[in-house]
């Protein structure tokens, strides 16, 4: 060992260990940091522990949710349920039109003059003839004075010319002559009476009068409205129906109406005229019907819905009118469906079915495609369903048919 070695050595054994303030050794050696490889596995294998624990819970809670939902089943709907019956639907022509009296008019004056005389009370019935309005008449009745006298010495005249001539005393010439004039007295006459006759306006038929359009001292002039006059017995319905539909239409077939003034209320009545033509322009053709209107409670000018009964058809489904959901992607009911379970037990369903509609009459659609006779549909609760949905049937009634059922 070289003696520079031996020598530290011995000095080293010789000092006296000095301490601290805080009493650790002076030269203790301090310790060294963890390396940072350590620090990145141990923070990893935290994290990955962390992300696998999540992992596990969401599929331990997504397991649990499918096991919950599979064994607790939602109870049974209540609906309403209604059978599809085989059945004669009445074969219906509808449209829409109006009222027309069968005698209506505006009562006016044939000629000039100045009202001497209100002889009408607005709002009454007048029989055929009776006088409404007197206009100033004083001149005719002037004329028809001389003409009167005219005629009664025509007459004196040709009395007398007619014994002369029957004595040889006179010739035939003189009782041409009379004759002649007592002929135009009599014309006279009947041409101041006709004048007369236009000077007081009458009703022309039995009805019932509207409203007032003159006064006493008015000056009218020929064809001036005095007087709205109704009669209200009997109306036509006119109304129109395509080109299509004019080969079912036949003089006499039924029309049932119905106004928005009596809801709830049918009158009948009869087709009695079919235009011979159609009409170019809508491809449509007019109908009128004559209604009964005993009770005066029909107007001209009403707006009316016309249904024309036609020969029935043959028989086919049809289902109430509730049980049909409209949509954009067609016409369905839900069909109750019958299926044996495990223990033994019925169970049922709805079931969306697609069906193809026809008309609406009373409250119940036809079924043209989608349904047999004797199939069970939900008549009422179908808002609540889905497709394979149990269901249960509700002692509740069917709901019953409209009073007013729609227009169709």
């Amino acid at each position: 060992m070289p003696a520079r070695r031996r020598l530290q050595k011995v000095h080293d054994m010789n000092i006296v260990t000095e301490h601290k303030i805080s009493g650790e050794p002076i030269d203790k050696a301090p310790k060294r940091p963890v390396r940072p490889v350590l620090w990145f596995i141990i923070v990893g294998t935290l994290l990955a522990a962390l992300v696998g624990g999540l992992v596990w819970f969401n599929y331990f809670r997504g397991q649990m949710i499918q096991q919950f939902f599979a064994n607790n089943k939602p109870p049974p709907t209540a609906v309403s349920a209604a059978e599809a019956k085989s059945e004669v639907v009445p074969n219906l022509l509808t449209a829409v039109g109006s009222l027309v009296a069968v005698h209506q008019v505006d009562v006016s004056a044939d000629v000039n003059g100045r009202v001497t005389e209100i002889k009408f009370e607005p709002g009454t019935r007048v029989e055929a003839g009776t006088p409404l309005v007197q206009l100033f008449d004083a001149p005719e009745q002037g004329d028809l004075a001389n003409y009167k006298a005219q005629a009664t010495v025509a007459q004196l005249s040709l009395d007398r010319a007619k014994q002369l001539a029957a004595r040889q005393f006179g010739p035939q010439a003189t009782v041409d002559a009379a004759q002649a004039s007592y002929d135009q007295a009599q014309a006279g006459i009947a041409k101041t009476d006709a004048l007369i006759s236009q000077k007081l306006v009458r009703a022309p038929f039995s009805g019932d009068l509207g409203m007032r359009k003159v006064e006493v001292g008015q000056y009218l002039t020929a064809g001036t409205a005095i007087v709205s006059l109704t009669d209200l017995s009997e109306l036509w319905a006119n109304f129109t129906v395509t080109e299509k539909d004019s080969g079912n239409l036949k003089v006499g077939q039924t029309v049932r109406l119905k106004v928005d003034a009596y809801p709830g209320r049918t009158f009948e009545g009869k087709i009695t005229t079919i235009e011979p033509q159609i009409a170019t322009d809508t491809r449509n053709i007019r109908v009128q019907a004559t209604i009964a209107n005993p009770e005066k409670i029909l107007k001209p000018g009403m707006f009316v819905t016309t249904t024309v009964v036609l020969p029935d058809k043959p028989a086919v489904i049809t289902v109430p009118e509730t049980a049909v959901d409209y949509t954009l992607y067609g016409d369905s009911v839900f069909v109750i469906a019958e299926k044996k379970e495990a223990d033994g037990k019925t169970s049922l369903s709805a079931v969306r079915t697609f069906v193809q509609t026809g008309n609406r009459v009373d409250g119940r659609v036809e079924i043209l495609k989608g349904l047999k006779a004797g199939d069970k549909v939900v008549a009422l609760g179908q808002l609540k369903l889905q497709s394979g949905a149990p269901v249960s049937i509700s002692t509740d009634p069917t709901p019953p048919i409209p009073a007013q059922p729609p227009r169709y």
